[in-house]
């Protein structure tokens, strides 16, 4: 099933829509840089262009599963912490950008037919309050802003690399 924008009204668009929107963001930020580019650091941090890009694939797998089945299913798959955030031996922007795309697609059907109304208790770890229970609709929710702040740094990046601009 492809989830397309007629299929899907009230909340739930509203929820494709903006996560759409900012997948989009980050989308453009990247568009038209080779391998070299997109993992080069053009600040004192470890980020790069193509590993926000697997950062943001990596998070919205990990919370989708969240949504699913919990902390549990969320952490069923490891997470290379230091290495999400930049390309490794053998990674291309293009590889990149097909899973970020396969995990948009995962996400997009989810969002048509989870209850949104489901919850699950946060994993227990110091960034989140003790005790907190997220439903699915505040998982999306965290999403867009994930998505959205990293799309901002990619911007801030890409504009350090080679003067690119995605707003402006």
């Amino acid at each position: 099933m492809d989830v397309t924008d007629q299929t899907l009204s009230g909340e739930r668009a509203d929820l494709l829509a903006a996560l759409r929107r900012h997948r989009g963001f980050l989308r453009q930020t990247v568009a038209g840089l080779d391998d070299e580019r997109a993992a080069r650091r053009s600040t004192a941090s470890e980020l790069c262009l193509g590993g926000l890009v697997k950062h943001v694939a990596t998070t919205e797998r990990g919370w989708m599963r969240f949504a699913v089945g919990g902390t549990e299913a969320m952490r069923s798959e490891p997470v290379d912490w230091a290495g999400q955030f930049r390309m490794v031996e053998g990674e291309t922007l293009t590889g990149l950008l097909a899973e970020f795309d396969r995990v948009a697609a995962a996400t997009d059907e989810l969002v048509a037919t989870l209850d949104l109304d489901v919850s699950h208790p946060l994993p227990d770890d110091p960034w989140f309050p003790p005790g907190a229970v997220w439903t699915v609709r505040r998982v999306l929710l965290h999403l867009i802003a994930e998505i959205s702040q990293h799309a901002g740094h990619a911007d801030i990046l890409r504009e350090s690399i080679d003067g690119a601009k995605t707003m402006g």
